[in-house]
């Protein structure tokens, strides 16, 4: 290592930065050391703490049953609540270290990215574009502050009007600009990726850009000296932000909440846990794809490139002063069909790679664990879900007491038939059981909560909007869960393709015909854009909707609202402000539920502000 590092000291002008530079990375060893474990130590000692104290109040909770179909909802109810718990510990843990890395760790690569090399390796730059390219997007990797490069734009497009488009553009900047197409699609990004690095790309670094992302003009000048500062570094990842489009709604409403997932998420892994590559705006080693033998052939190609690469020796680094620009979905159609292939990607990634995770060597046991805490999120959405109906339906119906509640409003009183638990869950109806709940409850948005603190109304606004479009993704991803169980197939879903519609149904074929294609469609697909899809979403909203009115639980409902909107969203879209108001009802419902749980906490009568409520 120290003769690498007197190489890299013959060829650098010596200033002051390079040298502090250099004595940074020979005293922190950059790259090539292992993560420190406290993260999940103190994630798992909180929710050992956690199951200790409550654990025996809700074990106890089984004695109540009366028959098997109760004794199996109590079951589920326990366990949904020891893992919702794990995940809300889980994202307060990562704010915490979050905080620690920001303030207390040593950041190597702040320096590395100030050096000036005196001889620029050459880079490729890989522009991947599928019925989605971006003139802009395309000229910013050409608009770099670095010498030795060339630009390879990788066209899987199908319309005949794009792929003119990428033509002419290749024709303009011919001198710096190579045009890549292929006879097939098969592995979709990975497979055109894989099918130009080796026939095409010869240099020794590649960076990967998606087809809507803007590179920022130092984006190689600063992450080559990185790579080229530890031959361990596999890849280095850029940080992101959100490109708010001024002629999208949608982006304006959420597109700040992709700056926060980046601000606190991804920086903690370089001293704490497994560095992501997460697919696009970084610099990979070619040498490392050589050795790995290229992307793997899944939808999730970055993740599967990330751990492959880690066990043949190679590990990642994120950089946060190198921002790269992302388009968020410009529609709540895009999201959706972004959402999609998430889903069913890292299904296809667990199915493939998780036994393999598991019996890696090379892989230690924090990175692991890392790696599957947010990667298993997904599917569990699925659990979550069913967490949703079980709590909310099932529990009320095997163990609810019809109760009244009277709203007094003034000289008013209004007199609601609810459904309440029985006395047996009195056990649970603490205040430090309520406490833990809504730590579980408010903890996935933590970041949000910390990160406008200082714009009280956007933050309201935000997490107001995100109730209607994230909180109501639970029947499309359990849709995209079983789908991929049954078919285990998973496509890759291009969010910018306006002609993906198209494919899914052929007026000239006959109903039978049309109603098989649009199955298999369905089932290897689940496609958003579906009709299929979408009923089977309005229908799951509309019918719990209107058992959690019966059974007067406010919150539920608010989320069952949601559900049912959603895929109207993604209909009529997000642009009318009367869509943006409506949008805001499920989230004050769910708060309004979550308040008259407080107030209800003990059973007993409540006032706030001159309203009175009787149980």
């Amino acid at each position: 290592m120290r003769e690498s590092i007197q190489i890299l000291q013959n060829k650098l002008a010596m200033n002051n930065n390079m040298v502090k530079a250099i004595q940074v990375y020979e005293n922190t060893s950059l790259i090539s050391k292992a993560p420190k474990p406290y993260l999940y130590l103190t994630i798992i000692f909180f929710w050992a703490l956690s199951l200790l104290w409550f654990g025996p109040r809700l074990i106890g909770l089984l004695d109540i049953a009366y028959n098997l179909p109760s004794y199996v909802v109590l079951i589920a109810f326990v366990f949904f609540i020891a893992l919702a718990w794990l995940y809300g510990i889980y994202n307060v843990c990562i704010m915490l270290f979050a905080f620690l890395y920001k303030f207390y760790s040593k950041k190597p690569e702040k320096e590395l990215t100030k050096i000036k090399l005196l001889e620029e390796p050459k880079v490729a730059i890989l522009y991947t574009t599928c019925n989605d390219f971006s003139e802009t997007s395309v000229l910013s990797c050409i608009d770099q502050d670095y010498e030795n490069y060339k630009v390879y734009i990788l066209d899987d497009s199908s319309d005949p009007e794009i792929k003119n488009k990428i033509n002419a553009f290749a024709i303009k900047h011919k001198d710096i600009v190579q045009l890549i197409r292929r006879a097939d699609r098969k592995g979709f990004k990975a497979g055109n990726m894989n099918h130009a690095l080796k026939n095409f790309i010869s240099e020794p670094y590649f960076a990967i850009a998606d087809a809507d992302e803007i590179l920022p003009r130092d984006f190689l000048s600063k992450l080559v000296p990185v790579m080229e500062s530890d031959e361990k570094c596999g890849f280095v990842q850029a940080n992101h932000r959100a490109n708010i489009d001024e002629n999208s709604a949608l982006s304006k409403s959420l597109g700040v909440g992709v700056d926060m997932h980046w601000k606190y998420y991804q920086p903690f892994r370089n001293d704490y846990g497994f560095v992501m590559f997460l697919g696009h705006g970084a610099l990979l080693r070619t040498k490392c794809w050589h050795k790995i033998g290229g992307f793997p052939d899944i939808v999730s190609e970055d993740l599967g490139f990330a751990i492959q690469a880690r066990e043949k020796g190679y590990r990642g680094r994120f950089v946060e002063d190198v921002v790269c620009l992302e388009d968020f979905p410009d529609d709540v159609r895009s999201f959706r069909i972004r959402h999609m292939k998430w889903t069913r990607g890292t299904c296809e990634f667990l199915s493939k790679k998780f036994l393999w995770l598991v019996k890696a060597k090379n892989i230690s046991w924090t990175e692991k664990i890392d790696i599957l805490f947010p990667t298993l999120n997904l599917p569990l959405t699925l659990v979550y879900f069913l967490f949703m109906i079980d709590a909310n339906l099932l529990l009320p119906l095997y163990f609810g007491e019809s109760r009244t509640m009277t709203v007094e409003m003034g000289s008013t009183d209004l007199t609601l038939p609810v459904y309440m638990l029985s006395n047996g869950f009195e056990s649970i109806y603490s205040l430090d059981f309520f406490l833990i709940t809504i730590m579980t409850f408010f903890a996935p948005v933590l970041c949000f909560l910390i990160g406008l603190r200082k714009s009280p109304f956007k933050l309201l606004k935000f997490v107001s909007h995100s109730t209607a479009i994230y909180a109501a993704l639970g029947p499309l991803s359990s849709i995209g869960v079983l789908t991929y169980l049954i078919s285990g197939k998973a496509i890759f879903l291009v969010t910018g393709d306006k002609n993906i519609s198209k494919s899914l149904g052929n007026s000239s074929q006959n109903i039978y015909t049309r109603a098989t294609n649009h199955w298999k469609q369905f089932m290897q697909k689940s496609h958003p854009d579906s009709n299929l899809v979408r009923f089977i979403e309005f229908s799951i909203g509309l019918s719990f909707a209107l058992a959690s009115l019966y059974m007067f639980q406010i919150s539920f409902f608010g989320l069952c609202l949601a559900f049912t909107l959603l895929p109207i969203l993604h209909k009529i879209g997000w642009e009318s402000k009367i869509t943006r108001t409506l949008a805001h009802v499920p989230f004050i419902l769910i708060v309004l539920g979550v308040f008259l749980a407080g107030l209800s906490l003990f059973g007993m009568q409540s006032v706030f502000f001159g309203y009175g409520f009787h149980f």
